[in-house]
């Protein structure tokens, strides 16, 4: 693989992300620097000043969305390429590419193979996962159809019709979602939803 050095930009919202980074990326011998913002408009005015080759955004920041955050980057420094990781589930190839990302890796992953996805996105290449080794889906086939009635407007007693289901079970399959996509209520749900590729 090319030998060039390259500028590195970590974009998450979690103290203990940041520490691994650093211990990660300071042993790499092809990362010249890397900066670490923990806001949108951090890793705006780093990108703008500072030109990396690649950001690597955590796809759930606190209350802005990593998927759009690539654009405003991108737009900042258009040379950056961008490499979205998250911790929650899965990210379709799609739906990051629309994001304007040139690859999706997991916080799962091991650490020799994040770095590895780094340096392939920062060489101008792409990294996503073979569809055999991307995790296993976020939500189960009855949480994907509760908020599928969800995005559409149906309170829960009408999708608990729907779905043959007692309304205390459908209120479960609510909590379980807004837990794994890291919402406080059905639109932020629905929203962050649509970002990960999730709903049409």
């Amino acid at each position: 693989m090319d030998d060039r050095r390259l500028r590195v930009l970590v974009v998450d919202d979690h103290d203990v992300v940041h520490w691994g980074f650093r211990v990660l990326l300071g042993e790499q011998p092809w990362v010249e620097r890397f900066f670490q913002a923990r806001t949108g408009a951090e890793a705006i005015a780093l990108a703008r000043a500072n030109k990396p080759h690649v950001a690597l955004v955590d796809l759930f920041l606190s209350d802005e969305s990593g998927a759009e955050l690539s654009g405003l980057i991108r737009e900042a420094s258009p040379a950056t390429r961008v490499l979205l990781i998250s911790g929650a589930g899965r990210m379709s190839p799609a739906a990051a590419r629309a994001a304007g990302a040139s690859g999706f890796v997991s916080k799962d992953w091991e650490a020799s193979r994040v770095a590895a996805a780094v340096r392939r996105v920062g060489l101008g290449m792409t990294s996503f996962p073979p569809k055999a080794e991307q995790p296993a889906p976020l939500l189960t086939e009855r949480e994907r159809e509760v908020l599928d009635l969800i995005a559409v407007g149906s309170t829960n007693r009408e999708i608990a019709e729907q779905l043959y289901l007692s309304p205390h079970t459908v209120k479960e399959h609510t909590s379980a979602l807004y837990r794994k996509l890291r919402a406080r209520n059905r639109a932020e749900a629905v929203q962050r939803a649509q970002r990960i590729g999730l709903l049409g």
